[in-house]
């Protein structure tokens, strides 16, 4: 099967293969450890659980992945969501990114999301026209609010309103 689909648990392994280069070579992800397949598959449950979480299939495997979760945990803020998206190198520049997130927007239309937040580190030029390019804007620049291989970061947050 080719296209986009609902996350399974059984794809852990492969959003791990997509994602720990982002973790481990890159300062896109915040996050500083890999994770290994027992975690992503307890982060594909809570996560799937009660928001869409979208990958895309090629010829058995997963490319790229998609999802929406709470942008913060107080009841007022739940109409917003924030959306994270990661492809394999072989799945970029090829509409794989585009197809994802459109459909992903769709869904929380849907469901009755309201808002989704996008937070993107400020040197990740590609992500922030990327989304630009699907409707979001700009809406903050905080500076120097992560560190990472010895250097700090800026963040933007851009947002899509629905």
């Amino acid at each position: 099967m080719n296209g986009i689909r609902r996350v399974r648990h059984s794809d852990a392994a492969d959003i791990c293969r997509i994602y720990n280069p982002y973790v481990t070579g890159t300062d896109i992800s915040f996050e500083s450890e890999p994770l290994d397949e027992k975690m992503m598959t307890d982060r594909i449950e809570e996560i799937s659980s009660h928001c869409p979480w979208l990958v895309y299939e090629e010829d058995g495997a997963v490319t790229g992945f998609c999802y929406v979760h709470p942008w913060k945990v107080r009841a007022a803020y739940s109409p917003t969501m924030e959306s994270s998206i990661y492809l394999s190198p072989e799945a970029e520049g090829c509409g794989v990114g585009k197809g994802l997130m459109r459909t992903l927007i769709d869904e929380c239309r849907r469901i009755g999301v309201h808002s989704i937040i996008a937070c993107i580190t400020a040197d990740n030029v590609r992500s922030i026209r990327f989304h630009e390019r699907l409707g979001f804007r700009t809406v903050s620049h905080f500076r120097e609010v992560g560190r990472k291989f010895g250097r700090w970061l800026d963040v933007v947050d851009m947002q899509l309103m629905l």
